[in-house]
């Protein structure tokens, strides 16, 4: 018996381990494919005419303004006023009747001056490879410029270059660390199941008819 229980730890001890190996070599890769096409400053990204916007809670659990949130939308802003986009592609989940991400962020960007005909909405962006692949399978893109914070347009970027897409991330600005301590530490995680996902093929969780953006 002593030795069956032995075996069965080392198994659940190398398991671990390569669990461990897998999700660092997966968080390394996804770094370093992706740096050379994140940028902080507007001036130095390519024009692309098209924008995604990837989406976020406009309120934290509490009630609170997420920063993550306020940040994207400005950025997404200085972006547009820049001319390098003139449409906005906005993906996030509308999962549930009172949670409507891209509706939020489209209320947001046309608070600023942003015209509604220049907003398009993509109402299943649960995640960011659904938002990622249905910027091509359904709008048509292969080239744009992702916005969220740089941790998150590491993962987005990468997941985009590997579907075939010229992308390029515009890195929102952060939040400080000790709010953003949970988020970053999901993240880990987060990148290793992007990881994953490729490895296996993982597709959107929804299609639907293309739609055109001029």
């Amino acid at each position: 018996m002593k030795v069956i229980f032995k075996t069965i730890f080392k198994i659940f001890l190398l398991l671990f381990v390569a669990g461990i190996v897998f999700i660092a070599a997966a968080n390394y890769s996804i770094r370093k494919d992706s740096e050379p096409f994140l940028f902080n400053t507007i001036s130095k990204i390519p024009d692309t005419k098209k924008a995604l916007l990837l989406g976020t809670s406009k309120t934290l659990n509490n009630g609170q303004p997420n920063a993550y949130f306020d940040n994207r939308i400005q950025a997404t802003v200085n972006l547009y006023q820049s001319g390098k986009v003139q449409y906005i592609i906005v993906s996030g989940d509308n999962s549930r009747k009172e949670y409507n991400e891209p509706e939020d962020m489209q209320q947001a960007l046309m608070q600023h001056g942003i015209p509604e005909d220049h907003i398009i909405l993509d109402f299943a962006g649960f995640r960011t490879l659904d938002s990622v692949v249905r910027a091509k399978e359904i709008f048509g893109q292969k080239r744009l410029i992702i916005i969220s914070q740089k941790f998150h347009n590491e993962r987005a970027v990468f997941l985009a270059i590997k579907y075939g897409i010229e992308a390029y991330g515009y890195n929102a600005a952060d939040v400080n660390t000790y709010a953003g301590f949970k988020t970053n530490l999901r993240e880990y995680l987060a990148k290793s199941k992007a990881y994953w996902d490729l490895i296996f093929g993982v597709e959107p969780k929804f299609g639907g008819d293309k739609i055109v953006i001029p």
